[in-house]
């Protein structure tokens, strides 16, 4: 691990910049007489998903967030205003990126390790790399990709990384940071109807979109190394972000502990696992989610797991670092990087060993890497069909799903 004294500097920093935003638990004055303000947005289009909360402004009354400025329909709610806490910065305080620059492989080269960690995402034939030194600063990337538009998110406090389709009813959303969490994880807010969203579920919470919820794009986090060996042709987000920001420094680091207990989070912690574990999640589709954790994962390298009628396997690379550093030591932790898929390809069922970095079916003998693609042997350009999971912190997968099945190990679930 990253030492034995754990190091905080952004539990300082966002406290630092509470107060000096002035950020307070709201009243109800905040709610309804700010001037120029309403607790009802501009638009005014009632819900379709749920009912406005007759109560709302007594919730509000003890809230621990603060309600100034913003337009949004507080009556409308799915969760309880007692869950939702401010993390400190205000609306856009951790800033997006809203004009997304890239750059090629070559010019990735010049800044990125060949094990960092980024998030891969591939739409149409555009592939894009998002670094974790970025996205740990910025959390949220609004962008298009393959001529989709898409947000590809990062909350840092979960080691959640999670793209979505910003398109809903017709209308493309952007996206910012509100500046509040639930569990630890970050709430997103449009700018359209000024709606919260939680990043871990991709639904809106409070206002006046409260119930619906956004598509999951598959997306994983690799290192550098594997994305531009894969994805020659790939471009990268250039840390030429247009803010005045040092990407060498991580504002976490050593948070990542898997022992030391999350920030701002105040559920109770799962323990059937530490903290900070890593896990690899699934939610299937019978309504059952997996967590194969990380630990575990390390030892087999390959998981081939059924239950009822999902299939899938697991790879497992352990040559991804931690984005929980600060490059400007030589302080750099190997965590690893997973991917899942379907193990069926052309109606044949195939099975997995590790080798080496890479992967080797047992019914042909064909190599595949850690994004399901066979680079070699018979089935050269047969592609696995991917899963969707996240790549987590156990304790906040574990609060949104307490009821997860844990994976033991060879096979066996808890």
């Amino acid at each position: 691990m990253l030492g034995k004294k754990l190091v905080l500097p952004a539990v300082i920093a966002i406290l630092a910049l509470a107060v000096a935003c002035g950020s307070s638990a709201p009243s109800v004055e905040d709610a309804t007489k700010e001037p120029g303000r309403s607790a009802t947005p501009t638009n005014t289009e009632p819900s379709s998903v749920v009912e406005p909360d007759p109560d709302f402004l007594t919730a509000l009354s003890s809230a621990r967030f603060s309600t100034r400025g913003w337009k949004t329909d507080f009556s409308l709610h799915s969760v309880p205003y007692d869950e939702i806490i401010g993390g400190g910065p205000p609306r856009d305080g951790i800033a997006p990126i809203d004009e997304p620059r890239f750059g090629d492989v070559s010019l990735g080269n010049e800044w990125l390790n060949d094990e960092e960690p980024v998030i891969f995402f591939e739409h149409n034939g555009d592939a894009r790399a998002y670094p974790l030194r970025i996205m740990t600063q910025h959390e949220i990337v609004n962008d298009v990709v393959g001529g989709i538009p898409v947000t590809v998110t990062f909350c840092p406090l979960c080691n959640s990384a999670i793209v979505f389709d910003r398109r809903l009813d017709g209308e493309v959303l952007d996206f910012g940071t509100s500046g509040n969490l639930r569990n630890s994880d970050l709430i997103m807010w449009d700018r359209q109807t000024e709606s919260w969203w939680q990043q871990f579920t991709g639904e809106a919470i409070v206002g006046s979109l409260t119930g619906k919820k956004l598509q999951f794009l598959t997306a994983t986090i690799i290192s550098w190394e594997e994305f531009k060996v894969s994805r020659p042709e790939g471009m990268a987000l250039d840390r030429n972000t247009g803010f005045n920001r040092s990407y060498t420094r991580s504002p976490y680091a050593g948070y990542d502990r898997v022992d030391n207990p999350p920030f701002l989070f105040d559920g109770d912690l799962d323990g059937r696992l530490l903290p900070k574990e890593r896990v690899v999640a699934v939610e299937l589709d019978s309504g059952e989610a997996v967590a194969f954790p990380y630990g575990i994962l390390r030892e087999e390298r390959v998981v081939d797991y059924s239950r009822g009628d999902h299939e899938m396997v697991i790879f497992f690379n352990p040559n991804t670092l931690s984005s929980f550093v600060d490059r400007t030591t030589l302080a750099f932790e190997e965590v690893g990087s997973s991917g899942v898929f379907n193990p069926n390809v052309d109606d044949q069922r195939l099975t997995f060993r590790p080798d080496g970095d890479k992967f080797l079916d047992n019914e042909t003998g064909s190599e595949w890497n850690i994004l399901g693609e066979a680079i070699q042997g018979p089935l050269t350009g047969k592609k696995l069909t991917p899963i969707l999971h996240g790549d987590h912190f156990w304790f906040a997968f574990g609060a949104f799903r307490p009821d997860t099945i844990i994976y033991q190990g060879s096979g066996q679930g808890s």
